[in-house]
C-alpha cells in the first residue's frame, strides 16, 4: 500500500475525517429592511456568541453542524458546517421578507444534507430549524407551512419560530406547529446562548434519545 490512507468509494473527505454523528441546525434569518439598525447588530452579535459557545465544547465541535439562510432576498450564507469550519458572515439588511421561499430553501437543503449523511454511513440527530423574523411574509407561505407540518408529524426535524418586535405571531403560529415564541426585546445573545447549550446537550446524548431542554428563560417573553 502507498502512504495514502485508503478511503471507501463514495465517501466524502469531511465524513472520513470526522465520522461522528451529526446534529444539524439550520438558521433561517430575516434580514429585511425592518431589521436594520440595532436589531441586525444584536443578531450578528448573537450569531457570534453561538459560534464562540460551541467552540468551548469539544464534542459539539465535532457533531453540531450549522447552516445559515437569510431572507430579504433568500440567500444561502453558509451550508452545513461544523463550528471549527463555520465562520459567520456579518449580516446586513436589504429587501422584503420572502419567508415562504426561505423556509422551502432550507427544507430542501436539509433533505439534501440528510441524504449525504446516509450515503456516507453517518448517523444523525433530529435536525433543528430556527426561524427568526420581525415581520410577516411578503410571498406565499402556505406550501412552506404544509411542508413544515408534514415534516414535524414524521419527526423529520424540529421547527422553532421566534418572533421579534412586530412579527406577525399569527402567521408564525401557522408555520410552526409547536407554537412560536416572542423574543424579549433584542435578547439575541441570550437566545443563542440557550441554543448553543441545547445543541451541546443534544450532541452529547445518543441519537434517538429524548433530551430535556432548559426552559427559554432570559430571552423569551412569558
Amino acid at each position: 500500500m502507498s502512504g495514502f490512507e485508503q478511503v471507501a468509494f463514495g465517501s466524502e473527505v469531511e465524513f472520513v475525517g470526522n465520522p461522528e454523528p451529526r446534529c444539524p441546525c439550520l438558521l433561517l434569518l430575516d434580514t429585511s429592511h425592518s431589521m436594520q439598525g440595532r436589531a441586525i447588530s444584536e443578531l450578528n452579535r448573537g450569531i457570534a456568541t453561538l459560534r464562540d459557545q460551541l467552540a468551548t465544547d469539544a464534542l459539539a465541535m465535532k457533531r453540531v453542524e450549522i447552516a445559515v439562510v437569510t431572507f430579504g432576498p433568500v440567500n444561502i450564507e453558509s451550508g452545513f458546517q461544523t463550528p471549527d469550519f463555520w465562520q459567520p458572515v456579518t449580516l446586513s439588511t436589504t429587501g422584503d421578507t420572502p419567508m415562504g421561499s426561505a423556509v422551502e430553501q432550507g427544507l430542501d437543503m436539509l433533505k439534501e444534507r440528510k441524504a449525504r449523511y446516509k450515503e456516507n454511513g453517518i448517523s444523525y440527530y433530529r435536525p433543528w430549524i430556527f426561524l427568526i423574523t420581525d415581520g410577516a411574509p411578503t410571498d406565499s407561505w402556505q406550501r412552506a407551512a404544509q411542508r413544515v407540518r408534514e415534516g414535524e408529524e414524521k419527526k423529520e426535524f424540529s421547527f422553532f419560530a421566534i418572533g421579534v418586535a412586530n412579527a406577525d405571531m399569527g402567521i408564525l403560529a401557522q408555520l410552526a406547529p409547536r407554537g412560536p415564541l416572542k423574543l424579549d426585546g433584542l435578547n439575541f445573545r441570550e437566545l443563542f446562548m440557550w441554543l448553543s447549550g441545547s445543541l451541546s446537550r443534544v450532541s452529547a446524548s445518543n441519537t434517538g434519545d429524548r433530551v430535556s431542554l432548559a426552559p427559554p428563560t432570559g430571552w423569551a417573553e412569558v
